[in-house]
């Protein structure tokens, strides 16, 4: 069953709905925002796999967005869906660091097609920072190529700091993945993954924790 959570970007009530309806059908978790501004607040505070954008949006076009995510070092896929066709819009949406464009009208499967195929392609990928490598697909984790076993909240804590390599994950996020969440638990969670790994991760104090990039 797809675990992968998707943030769709479409102010079209109709179509947003539809297109909710048929991800979650397809067993994906997905966020509906409405306009640029709601979009990039739930940005803030999830972490998504896939972003599904369209373009001519309120507050904050879907352009603009994207450069304002990638500028704070979010890479997370992206998939443009828009009645924008002429070559200098398509143009943007690339430099914008989009990943693919859909032509609206278009047929909702065809965009299940399209994001199956995307996510696919990200669950053969994995993450590399100082001699480790991460596959959250299937949640192996590897130190100079031996493969390292961490307990399984280590794991679901860890998962959620590589996903969010570069970036402060807050702490009342990392408490929920604990099966008895309190803050000491959660440095000592800390604590382990960083003994087991030689991975430096630092406490922003009131915020939470951050594994940076080098």
């Amino acid at each position: 069953m797809n675990q992968a959570k998707i943030l769709l970007l479409e102010d079209d009530n109709e179509l947003g709905s539809t297109i909710v309806e048929i991800l979650e059908d397809a067993n994906y978790e997905v966020d509906l925002a409405s306009d640029g501004a709601e979009a990039a607040e739930l940005t803030y505070e999830n972490s998504y796999d896939l972003y599904i954008f369209d373009i001519n949006v309120p507050e904050i076009n879907g352009i603009e967005l994207l450069k304002d995510l990638r500028n704070a070092d979010d890479n997370t896929p992206t998939i443009y869906i828009t009645a924008l066709v002429d070559l200098d819009s398509i143009s943007k949406a690339f430099d914008a660091g989009a990943e693919g464009y859909i032509k609206k009208p278009f047929l909702p499967e065809e965009l299940l097609i399209r994001v199956d195929a995307k996510l696919k392609q990200i669950n053969r990928d994995s993450i590399k920072y100082n001699g480790i490598e991460y596959f959250p697909s299937t949640k192996e984790v590897f130190l100079n190529n031996k493969i390292i076993s961490l307990g399984s909240v280590q794991l679901k804590v860890f998962d959620a700091l590589m996903r969010n390599l570069g970036k402060t994950v807050i702490k009342e996020d990392l408490l929920e993945l604990l099966e008895q969440p309190s803050e000491s638990a959660l440095r000592v969670t800390i604590t382990k993954i960083k003994q087991k790994l030689g991975i430096d991760i630092k406490n922003i104090r009131g915020l939470g924790y951050i594994i940076e990039k080098v």
